[in-house]
């Protein structure tokens, strides 16, 4: 061994890249409302969905009237990743809409760092459930309002209002098509949750 190869050594193990930090956030919200979605946009990986067809029974029961062409859903949850930045890497896990398969909130919200509550302003009572949840656990979330066919039929504040958040949970209007906004929308809750933490 030569004098220099210890000093070498230890200038590597300085300068070698660290995994980046997992994070685990939630994409939450009511049947149809573009969950999924947004998994599928933004992840790097292949996403994981539990897709099951709608079943005439389930059609009556979960309300199509705004989502025609919806023939699958979300039956337990969907997974995927996207790395931010060389230091974090977020992990994300969307809920099933319906509150029949509510049970299994718990164990996809454990551990999270918040939560993106995905909004369809045309049925707001969809998403008051997963309002009410995030509220109740303490878990820091944002809204997102998906922008259907470019459109949003009520403004931020009329939102913020019907759904009666406070002043405290950031309202925004996102495209659960494209990933820049959904990267945008998990960012917003990424920030308001380091900012619960004080970092």
């Amino acid at each position: 061994m030569t004098p220099t190869e210890p000093l070498l050594r230890s200038t590597a193990a300085h300068t070698a890249v660290r995994p980046p930090l997992p994070v685990k956030m939630v994409i939450a919200g009511g049947f149809g409302v573009g969950k999924t979605t947004a998994v599928g946009a933004i992840s790097e990986i292949e996403p994981l969905t539990t897709e099951a067809s709608i079943t005439e029974v389930a059609a009556g029961v979960d309300d199509l009237t705004h989502t025609p062409r919806k023939t699958t859903t979300t039956v337990a949850m969907d997974f995927g990743c996207v790395t931010i930045d060389p230091t974090l890497k977020l992990y994300l896990f969307g809920t099933p809409g319906q509150e029949r398969f509510g049970f299994m909130w718990d164990d996809i919200v454990e551990g999270a760092v918040g939560g993106l509550v995905v909004v369809d302003t045309r049925r707001l009572d969809d998403c008051y459930a997963a309002v009410d949840y995030f509220e109740h656990k303490g878990v820091p979330f944002a809204v997102a309002v998906n922008a259907f066919d470019g459109e949003v039929e009520h403004s931020l504040d009329e939102v913020r209002w019907a759904l009666d958040v406070s002043d405290g949970v950031p309202v925004v209007v996102f495209d659960a098509r494209e990933r820049g906004s959904v990267r945008d929308a998990l960012l917003v809750v990424l920030e308001l949750a380091l900012a619960r933490t004080g970092t």
